[in-house]
């Protein structure tokens, strides 16, 4: 059985990065291992929320979001093939939870099906996965060029 570990945070996302991932009708079980990114929580609102609410929003964002991506992964009608959902620790590196999975399931290949965000640096899921940066001034220099020859024309 093959297994295939998909990290997701935008259920949209995932499903356009999962279409061509889906095995044919007479290939292997897959067993796929969902992972969940919860989005951050800002400072000012953390400030605000207890751990209790922060876990059950956590939960209820995982739910929504997984519900959303099953049905693309059961639409082939394949017989065998598993899904598994976890949701992933704000403390522990993706890096670490990707090993552990691993281990766990045996070996496996993964998936970053998270939507890349403007500003902001994902985290690698494996240690061999370089950290792409995306820094706020280069967006504003192309910004800014794309102004310019806005204004030529």
């Amino acid at each position: 059985m093959e297994t295939i570990i998909v990290f997701i945070d935008d259920a949209d996302y995932a499903v356009q990065m999962l279409q061509p991932m889906q095995p044919a009708a007479g290939q292997a079980p897959t067993r796929w291992v969902l992972v969940g990114c919860t989005p951050r929580i800002t400072r000012r609102i953390s400030k605000w929320v207890t751990q209790s609410a922060r876990n059950n929003w956590q939960t209820n964002w995982a739910d929504k979001v997984f519900a959303q991506v099953l049905p693309s992964l059961k639409q082939s009608g394949r017989t065998g093939d598993i899904v598994i959902t976890h949701l992933a620790p704000s403390r522990q590196s993706l890096c670490e939870l990707t090993q552990s999975f691993t281990k766990q399931y045996g070996s496996s290949r993964v998936l970053d099906a998270r939507r890349p965000k403007l500003g902001h640096d994902l985290q690698p899921v494996t240690d061999c996965q370089k950290q792409q940066t995306h820094h706020v001034a280069g967006y504003a220099t192309a910004l800014a060029g794309v102004g310019m020859l806005a204004g030529l024309d």
